[in-house]
């Protein structure tokens, strides 16, 4: 449905009118082998159950499921995906020397209503002959997706594009990352310090700040992802969209008295 050489509207426009993310029309699968494909896959489903294994316990996980790999290729295939084991917390976003880092400022703070507290992460999202990125912003109190962005690299510009969809539904008090690199970008920060919205960054090792996140990763990827295999990017798009609907309208929560997110936060 994109002319790329159409004479009045440009691809990025076309991509808005379709509501497609640009990245997505970009997209080409990475060059990776189909066995190594599934070893990510099968490494994520284990990162999942077990975030704590690192390239060494993944190795023997791998081999016990009657695999040849050693350390060297998990470790490559890992820090492909964005996964990091010595914290058990995936390595998505790394930080990046000379960025300005913010203190982390929900120590004690008690979450106590909607807008209050945001926070954002990034996952690795397999694909039946590829990958992509994910990324969320989520609203502490009431668990609420506010909006999300997939993206075939791990360049900052998906991230911005979530902060600025989420931020046409309201405004924190706080927003909450880590330290990674797309976070910490001036390009990002900007738009939160112009909105007047007190930036917190997770400490190294805190790895349960993003706890409701984590969750919902574990979720999305054990009810959706790993379930269909997602062939292409379109697919993959109508499949999250169609589980966020879902989570954030439909799924009961027990932490949340059984309702469900939108309820909490829209009340």
């Amino acid at each position: 449905m994109i002319e790329a050489d159409h004479p009045d509207i440009s691809v990025r426009r076309q991509c808005e009118l379709l509501e497609l993310n640009r990245s997505s029309y970009y997209y080409a699968p990475e060059q990776e082998s189909v066995e190594n494909l599934e070893l990510m896959r099968l490494i994520d489903e284990q990162f999942m159950k077990t975030p704590f294994y690192g390239r060494l316990r993944m190795t023997a996980h791998l081999q016990r499921q009657g695999y040849s790999v050693n350390h060297k290729r998990v470790q490559r295939l890992m820090r492909l995906m964005g996964i990091g084991a010595i914290y058990p917390k995936p390595r998505t976003s790394v930080a990046m020397a000379g960025h300005q880092k913010y203190p982390y400022l929900l120590r004690n703070v008690a979450i106590v209503r909607p807008n209050q507290v945001w926070s954002t992460d990034i996952t690795y999202i397999p694909m039946a002959q590829g990958f992509m990125y994910l990324v969320v912003v989520m609203d502490w109190y009431s668990r609420y997706v506010l909006s999300w962005q997939l993206s075939n690299t791990l360049e900052g510009g998906f991230c911005q594009d979530a902060l600025q969809m989420a931020l046409m539904r309201g405004k924190p008090d706080v927003f909450n990352s880590d330290q990674g690199v797309q976070f910490t970008a001036t390009t990002f920060t900007t738009i939160l310090e112009q909105a007047e919205i007190r930036i917190s960054m997770d400490g190294r090792g805190r790895a349960y700040d993003n706890i409701f996140i984590e969750r919902f990763w574990r979720s999305l990827k054990y009810e959706d992802i790993y379930l269909h295999r997602y062939e292409t990017v379109p697919a993959l798009t109508s499949g999250v969209t169609a589980y966020l609907t879902l989570y954030n309208n439909e799924r009961p929560h027990q932490s949340l008295g059984y309702r469900t997110p939108a309820e909490v936060y829209l009340a």
